[in-house]
């Protein structure tokens, strides 16, 4: 399988799977149509499906203009999501299997962000939308708060070697906050000045495994993030830190 990401938007990104025998092509979350075309045509591959993470308009914005242009597709998502994505064929739901050629995907279900928020884990990728940023977490929009960090906590059991291919290019800005709350983490210390001196380049995939040692919302369990937010259970510090980030203007 290659995996090619692809800039949309301002600060978005899409996702393109290739099973590469057989030249078949999926694209995760494409925002915008003109870039994964492109990208597409330049590869000389088939466009074959979508497969959206959920139903926010800056992941499935570009839905109907590749439908438009390569003919009928799959299009992928959540059966929490029927109605919400445009030209959607296929209702999945947590533990379903998705295919590419040779490839498979395992949905997993992440509600919170959106109620029906998804992610596909094929082989070491996880493609996590919104779910999981680098250094941060997608924000409350309709769930709660235990929902997240619940969905996390499903996350960070996953392998460190696990690359996190997520929907947005946050990790700068998230380095930021995480520092306030954790000044004394050295892995995070380091993270952030090897991304400042790498300048606008890309940030994403991550590694799950630095993202365990320096994303806030993967360490509630953190002493020092605890004290930051007045400890108390997960849930709460969770909870406390999430809060703590929606209204940071850092």
């Amino acid at each position: 399988m290659r995996v090619e990401r692809i800039a949309v938007l301002r600060d978005n990104y899409a996702w393109l799977l290739v099973d590469e025998l057989a030249g078949e092509a999926a694209v995760v979350d494409p925002s915008e149509a003109a870039p994964v075309a492109a990208k597409v045509d330049a590869l000389g591959v088939r466009l074959v499906a979508i497969w959206n993470t959920h139903h926010h308009a800056d992941h499935v914005g570009g839905n109907e203009a590749l439908l438009a242009r390569y003919g009928p597709l799959r299009v992928v998502g959540s059966c929490v999501d029927r109605g919400r994505i445009p030209g959607q064929t296929d209702e999945v739901a947590d533990g379903d299997e998705v295919s590419l050629g040779s490839v498979r995907a395992r949905v997993l279900h992440l509600p919170a962000h959106t109620r029906g928020h998804i992610a596909y884990l094929v082989d070491r990728w996880l493609f996590c939308g919104d779910t999981l940023f680098g250094a941060g977490c997608g924000r409350l929009f309709e769930g709660t708060a235990p929902e997240l960090r619940a969905a996390l906590e499903r996350l960070r059991a996953l392998p460190d070697d696990t690359l996190v291919a997520c929907g947005h290019e946050y990790t700068r800005a998230n380095l930021r906050f995480a520092l306030e709350l954790e000044p004394g983490n050295r892995a995070l210390c380091d993270r952030y000045a090897r991304e400042t001196a790498a300048g606008d380049t890309p940030t994403v995939p991550t590694l799950l495994g630095e993202e365990k040692a320096t994303n806030p919302f993967l360490r509630w369990d953190a002493d020092e993030v605890r004290r930051a937010v007045g400890g108390g259970e997960p849930d709460v510090v969770f909870a406390a830190v999430r809060s703590r980030k929606d209204v940071w203007r850092g």
